[in-house]
């Protein structure tokens, strides 16, 4: 028996005037639906009628740097410099009814190089052909890879530099031309434009013609349209960020959070937090809010769910303002990198050793800059071999016994077990002809061979080791199950080795962890300061080299092997960033090479490419695209490297 409606409610649910409301509401939202709906196609059409670019022949940065880095490094440009895209700016220049209405065109991307990278257009579509939007970006790299006079007047620089570029690769001739007609095809009609702007446009098109036949520039009130083949008129140079550091997340960690990795070079400026009270004006426009000045967001602790959204909203952005805010929170977690008690932290041994520092700004070594402070794991407890890798470690060390040099017959020796009938025949020979060789060894010995090299493996210990590897196993894990079948190995081979690991918190607190020296054998205590590693700080790379080269070259053996296990580039809390970080770790590692020393880097940072070619050079470094393969790839890299 099915149950009755309640009356009253009945009544409720369907009066005439409910049932009104129910169709007003209705409408009102089909309206609304409606209305963004016609919003969206206008958008999209009156966009698609003002653009001016060839999406069909479009090039991508990404696909071109490779082959821009190379360009750009073989005309002699900067092998320090990056290879990154640029930000657009506005350009203030005239633009078509259409383009604003469509409220587009009002900032471009061009070329510029700096002190740390050489700066393109995210994507040229310019050109109506690939081949010539693929022209323009090796264009570009060869121009700005000559020398660049801060002094020079805008035009007068890019007439110079074609010109010289032109003279210097005359195998550009024919694809400078090519830019040219097509970048004249879409420079804007003389007769359409006021007396002052067509002087400037006709002084522009005979610049591209004729390189350095402009020598004064004329004056109109409004900027000229942009130049796809010259460099920047005002590069963008946003004031220096002091900002707390944190460690970069390794490459290699994986979370539920969806990242887009956005190529763009941003434009940005430290400014004072605003007080909020501006942030929305509201004015009744059509029923619309307009959003002034700035939106306070924490992007600490707030995170955009719809990523591509936020992505739009930074596209929008010309300057992106980054502020402190002070306001004292009702809880916090408090998240420093201060150094543990002394009662909780590794053993210092000694004072500490002051090591110098390279200033790449001012070509020039400060000396005594840093202070490292070698340590000893104060809680290591003497360990045996992680079940786990028994049988790996079993296998490594048959492989690797195959390198012990087997026993032989050293013939020609002064004493030995036998005599040397080849080296007696000879004697007795040259004695009948009347000369004899006192130094010739008449015995021979049947005895082993050594090898004579020696390898110190450093290892990154930095705080971005601490980052998950396929979520089943941390950085640090897998650099000490490295070092775990590294060392057995190396025991079975019976060649000299040391490992020592490193981290950082500015310049006078560089910490060297001692792992195992050259002169301690393989056991029981080295396992257990293995087990004992964890992840510190940051990653000052250039002091721990140059400590770790002087160490070796103690060794005066004939084969030296420097091997530098990390996970990212060098970076610390104070300047130790970007290019200086970079071009002091170069410097040391040419330190080391000037000592007769073999450096060779190992990474798991899948971004290594970018930056590892300058530092350590092309064919010094691998890169592990797998890190769980570390430990085991480890040991046969080694292998390989001494094989000879």
């Amino acid at each position: 028996m099915q149950p009755r409606p309640h009356p009253t409610l009945a009544v409720a649910f369907w009066s005439p005037k409910f049932i009104l409301d129910v169709h007003l509401g209705l409408l009102k939202a089909r309206s609304h639906s409606m209305e963004e709906h016609i919003g969206q196609l206008w958008h999209r059409l009156i966009t698609r009628a003002a653009a001016t670019g060839y999406p069909q022949a479009a090039v991508e940065l990404t696909q071109i740097s490779k082959a821009v880095g190379v360009l750009f490094r073989a005309l002699g440009g900067d092998g320090g410099l990056r290879v990154e895209a640029t930000t657009a700016t506005a350009h203030g220049a005239r633009r078509h009814w259409l383009q604003r209405l469509a409220g587009t065109h009002q900032q471009i991307e061009l070329c510029w190089r700096d002190a740390e990278a050489l700066r393109l257009p995210a994507r040229i579509d310019c050109f109506p052909k690939k081949a010539l939007n693929r022209d323009l970006y090796l264009w570009l790299a060869a121009l700005a890879a000559g020398e660049i006079d801060p002094t020079q007047p805008w035009f007068q620089l890019n007439q110079a530099l074609t010109k010289k570029t032109l003279q210097r690769f005359p195998g550009l001739q024919p694809r400078y031309q090519r830019l040219v007609k097509a970048q004249l095809a879409l420079r804007p009609n003389l007769a359409r434009l006021s007396p002052d702007e067509a002087a400037v446009e006709r002084a522009i098109q005979l610049a591209l013609r004729q390189p350095g036949s402009v020598t004064k520039w004329p004056l109109a009130k409004r900027p000229h349209q942009p130049v796809y083949l010259w460099l920047h008129p005002s590069p963008p140079v946003s004031a220096s960020l002091v900002v707390v550091a944190t460690p970069d997340e390794s490459p290699t960690q994986e979370s539920g959070k969806k990242a887009v990795d956005d190529k763009r070079r941003r434009r940005g400026e430290r400014t004072e937090m605003p007080d909020g009270k501006k942030g929305l004006l509201a004015f009744r426009l059509e029923s619309l809010f307009t959003m002034a000045e700035y939106t306070k967001v924490d992007r600490c602790t707030d995170d955009e769910e719809n990523i591509e959204a936020a992505k739009q909203a930074l596209d929008d952005m010309e300057m992106v303002s980054v502020a402190r805010d002070n306001k004292p929170a009702a809880s916090s977690l408090r998240f420093d990198l201060d150094l543990p008690a002394p009662a909780y932290d590794d053993t210092p041994l000694g004072e500490g050793i002051l090591l110098p520092e390279w200033n790449y700004k001012q070509q020039q070594l400060r000396p005594d800059y840093c202070c490292l402070q070698p340590m000893l794991a104060t809680t290591a407890q003497p360990a045996e071999l992680p079940s786990h890798l028994k049988r790996t470690a079993h296998r490594l060390r048959r492989q690797f016994e195959a390198l012990i040099p087997k026993r032989v017959w050293h013939k020609g020796q002064q004493n030995g077990s036998e005599i040397d009938l080849d080296a007696y025949l000879l004697h007795i020979a040259e004695c009948r002809q009347g000369r004899m060789s006192a130094e010739r060894g008449l015995y021979r010995e049947f005895r082993g061979s050594s090898r004579d090299l020696a390898c110190l493996l450093l290892a990154d210990l930095s705080l971005s080791t601490d980052a998950w590897v396929n979520n089943n196993a941390r950085v640090i894990d897998v650099i000490r199950d490295s070092l775990f079948l590294f060392a057995e190995s190396l025991y079975a081979t019976g060649d000299r080795f040391a490992m020592y690991g490193f981290s950082s918190r500015h310049r006078n607190h560089v910490r060297f962890h001692t792992i195992k020296t050259f002169e301690q054998s393989y056991d029981a205590t080295v396992r257990g300061r293995i087990q004992a590693i964890k992840p510190g700080f940051y990653t000052r790379m250039g002091a721990a080299i140059r400590h770790a080269s002087t160490l070796l070259n103690q060794q005066k053996l004939s084969q030296a092997l420097l091997l530098l296990l990390t996970d990212g580039k060098p970076n610390d809390l104070d300047q130790y960033e970007g290019r200086y970080g970079v071009e002091d770790t170069r410097m040391a590692l040419h330190e080391a090479r000037k000592l007769g020393l073999q450096p060779f880097c190992v990474t798991i940072d899948e971004k290594a490419r970018d930056y590892l070619p300058h530092i350590f050079g092309s064919h010094n470094y691998v890169v592990i695209r797998n890190p769980s393969e570390l430990p085991r790839e480890l040991p046969l890299l080694y292998a390989r490297l001494t094989h000879s």
